[in-house]
């Protein structure tokens, strides 16, 4: 008998239980699982790379007529005038509005203190944009323009900028010319100009300086705010020439005309300028029975050549009218200037002629009619000038020059009264000098 206990096999109805348990489990765990990854927080994206910069938008350009409302950002410029320039070709030229132009124009008292330029001027513009905010001109060394933008437009003022006058004396000896002496009185060369323009008519300053010759000057320097400016105006001077003295006095004959005379009242300006070219030297003298140097023949030379460089300023010799513009012969480019009485002056070989200046026109003693050249038969750039009473050639050199008109009665007392002063005020630098000095001394007037 087997008393072992027999092999159990389970029953059939104890095996959904297990594959229940298992599915309890896995269920379990997958919450498990989805609880965990809903506790831990997905990690952080990386930042974005900034977006490129942005160039900073332009400023805006208020209307005309309002003003900024921040802070100003004008460009500021200065402007120099240039040969043949108008406010409007600078204001294309700079890309300025030229609507402002317009505007500021129509201010009234002030277009000819706007609109009159001059090479060398200089003007001040402050705009933003092309807009225009301040226009600045000098418009004379004694008053300066202003135009500024305001709420309600553009507003215009003239300023005062008044100059100091101080008057100086100055003396030397001539040992070379006229400018090296000048120059070593402190003396500028307008000046010096000047100073030979007064005594033209007496004084040859191509031919007749000689060495010992003396001068001394009483004139003005200009000062603006401390700051020196430029020598005015001579007011008395006194030329020893050859042993010869002549002096001048600056007399105001009427308002706004000054001429000069001697202390007698006499006036220094004749009818005619003795030389109608500055400052250069003689290449050919009056002579009947000179050798034409070009067509080598006897031909008599009726005038007097002053050799200077080619546009050199030719002026009348004296009040008159153009009586021929042209070409003329040897003479090439010709001026013929009448001037009353049976005078006539001729000026040959020129480069060109001053503008408006046709026929019958009017010239004034002094005035730029022509330039030096070398046309028609000319060896070298010269003046050719003649000399003509009723047709009849005279030396230029020699000829006697008639006076101005003298003073009046009347106008000779007041004369006296005021050269009196300057004179003696020239006198006081009266001292002897040795050749090639100079003294000076500085007043204030």
């Amino acid at each position: 008998m087997n008393d072992s206990p027999p092999n159990v096999r389970p029953s059939r109805t104890d095996e959904p239980r297990h594959a229940r348990l298992l599915a309890l489990v896995g269920c379990v765990l997958a919450l498990a699982w989805a609880g965990f990854r809903l506790y831990v927080p997905p990690a952080a994206p990386l930042p974005a790379p900034p977006p490129p910069a942005l160039p900073a938008p332009a400023p805006l350009v208020p209307p005309h007529g309002t003003p900024p409302q921040q802070a100003s950002l004008a460009a500021s410029i200065e402007v120099i005038v240039g040969r043949n320039d108008t406010l409007d070709r600078i204001f294309r030229r700079m890309a300025l509005d030229t609507t402002d132009l317009a505007r500021i124009r129509d201010l009234p008292g002030i277009r000819q203190s706007l609109d009159f330029l001059k090479p060398g001027d200089a003007i001040q513009l402050t705009h933003e944009a092309g807009a225009v905010r301040s226009l600045t001109r000098k418009v004379s060394e004694t008053r300066t323009l202003k135009v500024t933008r305001e709420a309600g437009g553009f507003e215009a003022q003239l300023i005062d900028n008044p100059v100091e006058l101080r008057t100086r004396t100055a003396v030397a000896r001539i040992d070379s010319s006229l400018f090296e002496s000048a120059d070593a009185a402190g003396i500028s060369e307008s000046l010096a100009l000047q100073l030979a323009g007064i005594f033209a008519w007496d004084i040859d300053f191509v031919l007749d300086i000689r060495e010992g010759d003396s001068f001394r000057v009483l004139y003005t320097q200009v000062y603006q705010d401390g700051r020196y400016l430029h020598d005015g105006d001579i007011l008395a001077a006194e030329f020893v020439n050859d042993g010869q003295v002549y002096r001048a006095v600056r007399f105001e004959t009427g308002p706004g005309r000054f001429d000069y005379f001697s202390p007698q009242g006499l006036p220094l300006r004749k009818a005619f300028l003795r030389t109608p070219v500055e400052f250069t030297r003689i290449s050919s003298r009056f002579n009947p029975h000179r050798h034409h140097p070009i067509l080598n023949v006897i031909r008599g030379h009726l005038g007097t050549d002053y050799a200077a460089p080619t546009g050199t300023p030719v002026r009348a010799a004296s009040d008159g009218h153009i009586g021929f513009r042209g070409r003329k012969g040897g003479y090439g480019n010709a001026l013929v200037v009448t001037h009353g009485r049976g005078v006539a002056t001729l000026y040959g070989h020129l480069s060109r002629f001053a503008r408006s200046l046709p026929v019958g026109t009017q010239v004034r003693q002094g005035q730029v009619i022509a330039y030096v050249g070398m046309t028609g038969l000319a060896t070298g750039p010269h003046l050719h000038y003649e000399y003509l009473v009723n047709g009849v050639h005279k030396d230029p050199e020699k000829v006697q020059l008639p006076a101005a008109e003298p003073l009046r009665a009347q106008e000779l007392q007041r004369f006296t009264a005021a050269a009196s002063p300057l004179l003696a005020q020239l006198g006081a630098t009266a001292t002897a000098l040795p050749a090639g000095s100079a003294a000076s001394s500085l007043a204030a007037n």
